[in-house]
């Protein structure tokens, strides 16, 4: 067993071969109480703490408010509401002297009003016309017990053909977009963008140059906090520097036997048991850790005693059962993670983010998991009359989720959105895609057309009115990071976060230089 950093260096892990040390600690039996080192009290480390405020801007209302009487279509309308006088500036400021011929481009209102041969920019939604997205004929097939096919990767069609077209449509109507300027841009259903060309004879617009809203207004760091000191008019007090946080996802909890090691391992880890004192010292500057979705792995559920054969195969499927069913129910998963957090807690706070595997809403945006699944770890929890600004040491929040910590704003998902645009690129580059929804400011910009989520009746949660400093996303296939940086000096720390039970691997992310390491943690097996 080893834990590895990201410098590669090696140090083996064996819970008995250390323990934290305690100046109350009684000496080793085989210890010499004479010698000077057993007079010599041991180090007493105390972990760093940070300050730390989530925010409600993905929270959905309760109760009777929460309803789906309206259309999604008012969803895309509201967003490019939102959108459109970020991107006319732009474009503006880009295309007010553009000329071809003698010929200034001019704005068009509408996309109906787009005239063959005239050079113009209009802005507008995209829509990616694709034969291979799920619709709803998948769905009646499967209520009919009709074989549907399996999950596709992509949703582009193999060698380019086939049909995949881009369109630009707002309320008057549609436009499809053509020309080799497209190839070399990253788009997908639901991008507010603004395009300059010219229609041509087929009746599609010719497409030169093309801009999207690019990164908000960033907030200065402390900017909240020292807000709240100047209008309660209260003194604010020095800062402590330094201090990490943790970021870790897909822990994937079964309840199988072949969790425990790991997860005991990373459990000693971030309590500081398994380390020397340098390491401790590190470690003990961690002051929160985050969990980015799918902490529970998929449900398989245990058939019922009567479906299962003498040859231990289930049996055919009988009629359809509603309600609850005791025996497809495991609750090991569930109290293995709340064995994990309430271990933690006492020590290291919390902010866990729910995944498409995890117990609660599977529409975005993903409500908290609910406090009656962690019987040990709510008690944790802020009481539910409670300020937002006064979070409990656990905080289990919404999917996406954004909160600040430390002065910084950190923005996060579980990582289906980020998955959802892989599938209608042809590329590999998780980090484009992260970069490009930042720059559309679009938090899942495919929904509600091929991600799930909740018919927002008042305008788009999902746009970005303000620039993060971090930006991470949950349950990727490998951990990557990059700053990105916008047009007045904006800069997000970009960060994709592999899968822990793939790879056994945890982000730690330095609060003065927003520089990541990556620490390992693998088993050999012999």
């Amino acid at each position: 067993m080893a834990i590895t950093n990201g410098s590669g260096d090696d140090a083996l892990l064996s819970k008995p071969s250390y323990a934290l040390p305690s100046p109350l600690a009684p000496p080793h039996p085989t210890a010499n109480h004479n010698s000077s080192s057993s007079s010599q009290p041991f180090p007493s480390l105390t972990r760093q703490s940070a300050s730390y405020s989530p925010l409600t801007d993905f929270t959905l209302p309760k109760g009777e408010a929460r309803h789906y009487q309206q259309q999604y279509a008012d969803m895309y309308f509201a967003r490019l509401a939102q959108l459109k006088p970020s991107v006319e500036a732009l474009a503006a400021e880009a295309w007010s002297e553009f000329e071809i011929a003698s010929e200034t481009a001019r704005k068009v209102d509408r996309a109906l009003d787009v005239r063959q041969g005239e050079l113009c920019w209009v802005i507008g939604t995209i829509y990616m016309e694709m034969p291979l997205k799920p619709n709803i004929l998948d769905d009646i097939g499967k209520e009919h017990w009709i074989a549907a096919p399996p999950p596709r990767v992509k949703f582009l069609t193999p060698g380019g053909v086939g049909g995949d077209q881009t369109m630009l449509e707002d309320e008057s109507g549609r436009l499809r977009l053509v020309g080799g300027a497209l190839e070399s841009m990253l788009l997908v259903t639901g991008a507010i963008v603004a395009v300059l060309g010219t229609e041509n004879a087929d009746g599609d617009f010719e497409v030169l140059d093309l801009r999207v809203p690019d990164l908000p207004r960033q907030p200065v760091r402390w900017e909240r906090e020292d807000g709240r000191a100047a209008a309660s008019k209260q003194k604010v007090e020095k800062r402590e520097e330094g201090g990490k946080v943790a970021i870790v996802s897909g822990l994937g909890i079964s309840g199988d036997a072949g969790d425990t090691l790991t997860l005991d391992l990373l459990l000693e880890y971030l309590l500081g048991e398994s380390a020397g004192s340098e390491d401790q010292s590190s470690i003990s500057t961690i002051s929160r850790l985050i969990v980015a979705g799918n902490s529970l792995a998929h449900a398989s559920p245990v058939p019922p005693r009567d479906e299962v054969g003498t040859n231990g195969q289930k049996k055919a499927p009988h009629a359809k059962k509603y309600g609850y069913d005791s025996s497809a129910y495991n609750a090991a998963p569930t109290d293995r993670l709340d064995l994990f957090l309430s271990s933690l807690l006492p020590s290291l706070p919390v902010t866990l983010l729910p995944g498409a595997d995890d117990p609660t809403s599977i529409s975005l945006p993903q409500q908290p998991i609910h406090q009656a699944m962690f019987p040990h770890s709510r008690t944790y929890q802020s009481p539910p009359k409670s300020s937002p600004a006064e979070p409990g040491s656990f905080d289990s929040g919404t999917n996406p989720y954004a909160f600040d910590l430390h002065g910084w704003r950190f923005l996060g998902t579980g990582g289906q959105p980020v998955d959802d645009i892989y599938k209608y690129v042809a590329g590999e580059e998780r980090l484009e895609m992260m970069e490009a929804m930042l720059r559309w400011r679009l938090v899942a910009p495919t929904a509600p057309d091929t991600l799930w989520c909740y018919p927002f009746p008042d305008g788009d949660a999902f746009v970005l009115r303000e620039c993060p400093h971090v930006f991470f996303v949950g349950n990727q296939p490998k951990f990557e990071s990059t700053v990105v940086e916008g047009p007045l000096g904006q800069q997000c720390r970009v960060v994709a976060v592999p899968s822990f039970r793939d790879t056994g691997e945890v982000v730690i992310l330095d609060f003065e230089t927003l520089e990541p390491e990556l620490v390992r943690i693998e088993i050999f097996e012999e």
